[in-house]
């Protein structure tokens, strides 16, 4: 039996490390797939099942998924499930971003010229303001406001699942984060459905009101639904608008990583409370690439498909993991920061259409 450098015995970390001293073999991948095949297999079933419900009857792919996940969640008590579920939940997650950043150029951003710009950045400000503040008055961590304001300010169950990454579940619990993506996904359908007749009724032009829905509504296929909905001009409008959002993923939570890092750990560098999570830094890389070389239109819809599907993976797994117990025992207030996104996002879009753009 081969001795062990006492310098790594009993530590995670010489454990990990002296696991990366040696080339997988093909046994040990087929271990490892057998553990992860139970979770990924109802997971994936489940995620077959919220496309089918979406398909055929216009509901939100992603509440789908996370009201299958909650219904199924009793699957998470039998241990054999629980690596497939993680895998799902974190490794789907995080390429799933990586993949969300084909759907985006910087020319989308330049588009939308520098005054509507600053009045989205002055929407999401909002939204994450408010957001903070309703969890400060209703007694709960800055972390809940953080993850409350920057999935409603950037697009939806997509930044939270990026967001969760960043701050953990040591500051957000998983029944927490499961209510946050479910009130979310809620809020968002609802918007898809009221938020183009109430531009009709402020008598909005196809620019101000594609402008109104792309800032407002937080999931992408909502937000971009809801514009189509009012007119095809309004829809081109809120699908560049709600693409930057989308690009200004990165940027968020590079802020948010900078203003927990020194909760995190004592002891960091500035450089490296700068540093962005691996899969942020791919999401920008594929921005840029996807910028600066044409993608066919065949391959960039594939990438929009394995990337719902990922996150559709992603959330599926996590409504799994989450416990209804916990999640009813929190009551309404545990919902009111997005609540509180949602409507500050929706006044100050309004406003600014109103005025800026009018």
């Amino acid at each position: 039996m081969r001795a062990v450098n006492s310098d790594h015995a009993g530590d995670l970390y010489g454990e990990l490390f002296l696991a990366d001293q040696v080339r997988p073999t093909a046994a040990s991948r087929k271990a490892i797939w057998q553990k992860l095949w139970p979770g990924i297999a109802i997971c994936g079933i489940a995620s077959l099942a919220a496309s089918w419900l979406s398909e055929h009857y216009g509901a939100p792919i992603i509440l789908m998924g996370l009201l299958i996940g909650l219904a199924l969640n009793f699957v998470a008590s039998d241990a054999r499930t629980h690596p497939g579920l993680d895998f799902a939940s974190k490794t789907c997650l995080r390429w799933g971003i990586v993949v969300l950043g084909t759907q985006v150029t910087l020319a989308q951003i330049g588009d939308l010229g520098p005054v509507p710009f600053l009045a989205l950045l002055a929407v999401m400000a909002a939204a994450m303001g408010a957001a903070l503040l309703v969890a400060r008055l209703g007694g709960q961590p800055v972390a809940v406001g953080l993850l409350a304001g920057g999935a409603t300010a950037i697009c939806g169950a997509s930044a939270a699942l990026a967001l969760f990454g960043v701050l953990g579940s040591r500051r957000i619990s998983q029944g927490q984060f499961a209510l946050t993506l479910v009130v979310i996904s809620v809020a968002s359908a609802l918007a898809m459905s009221f938020y183009p007749p109430l531009a009709a009724a402020l008598h909005m032009d196809d620019r101000q009101a594609g402008f109104l829905i792309g800032a407002s509504i937080h999931d992408v296929a909502q937000a971009i639904g809801g514009g189509y909905a009012y007119s095809d001009t309004a829809g081109s409008y809120a699908t560049i608008v709600k693409l930057t959002r989308v690009a200004l993923l990165a940027p968020v939570v590079a802020i948010v990583s900078i203003l927990v890092a020194d909760d995190a750990g004592q002891g960091r560098g500035w450089i490296r409370k700068l540093a962005l999570p691996w899969f942020i830094t791919l999401f920008l890389g594929v921005v840029v690439l996807n910028s600066v070389v044409t993608v066919p239109p065949a391959i960039a819809h594939m990438n929009l498909i394995l990337s719902k599907s990922l996150l559709l993976l992603a959330v599926t797994a996590t409504a799994m993991r989450s416990r209804l117990d916990l999640i009813m025992q929190m009551g309404w207030r545990a919902a009111m920061p997005v609540a509180a996104a949602t409507l500050a996002s929706l006044l100050v879009a309004i406003a600014f259409t109103l005025t800026v753009l009018g």
